[in-house]
């Protein structure tokens, strides 16, 4: 079977084989979550990622048919490099339950810190400007943030049964509480160009539940 992919002939000029199609579209895809993670979507011009990758306008339309199909694979990308990061701490049966949690947090801040506190999360970026945005990522967010939310409803379910929090807690009320002081939490933090923001949340995430 030929690996070339056959693809309908737009504007510009296509690259010529599977794997440049493949490697430009992966460029593509990372330097629109890095652009939306900094500035969001309404801020966030085509020409400027392209210009960031070297891809020629034209090529773009090879690629995504719009600028909002374009959007629509960052978040879904974004939400799977996410689940994984959080899996790789929630599931971490080496540490308990809520140090689990807490290993995320300070994971977190330390890939805030590592660009200055200028990249928050898209997912909470574009949620922030929801009403400019295209109506089909309303669903698309909400879903993502609660997948999240279930991750860590699970976790907290754990530190139930282990005894680190009390019987009587709602899991899944706070882990959407969480995610609701979470993100805010990120947007201060970003918005102070300084970690403090969660370190507080955190702190006060633990210690509400442990009391």
């Amino acid at each position: 079977m030929s690996n070339t992919i056959v693809i309908p002939r737009k504007r510009g000029r296509p690259p010529k084989a599977d794997g440049d199609y493949r490697e430009t579209r992966e460029t593509l895809c990372r330097a629109g979550v890095a652009a939306l993670t900094e500035k969001g979507f309404s801020a966030t011009g085509i020409d400027e990622i392209l210009k960031s990758v070297g891809v020629p306008k034209g090529s773009f339309y090879h690629f995504f048919a719009s600028k909002e199909a374009f959007g629509a694979e960052l978040i879904a990308l974004y939400a799977e490099y996410f689940a994984r990061k959080l899996d790789q701490f929630l599931l971490d049966e080496s540490l308990s339950p809520m140090d689990r949690i807490e290993a995320f947090c300070q994971d977190a801040e330390c890939g805030m810190k590592r660009f200055g506190f200028r990249r928050g999360c898209l997912v909470g970026n574009l949620g922030q400007e929801m009403g400019a945005l295209p109506e089909s990522f309303r669903a698309q967010l909400i879903n993502v943030l609660l997948d999240w939310q279930a991750r860590i409803e699970r976790c907290l379910e754990a530190a139930k049964a282990r005894g680190e929090i009390t019987k009587h807690i709602d899991c899944a009320r706070w882990a959407a509480y969480f995610w609701i002081g979470w993100e805010g939490a990120v947007l201060r933090a970003k918005l102070e160009r300084q970690g403090e923001p969660l370190r507080v949340f955190a702190d006060m995430f633990q210690a509400s539940l442990r009391s």
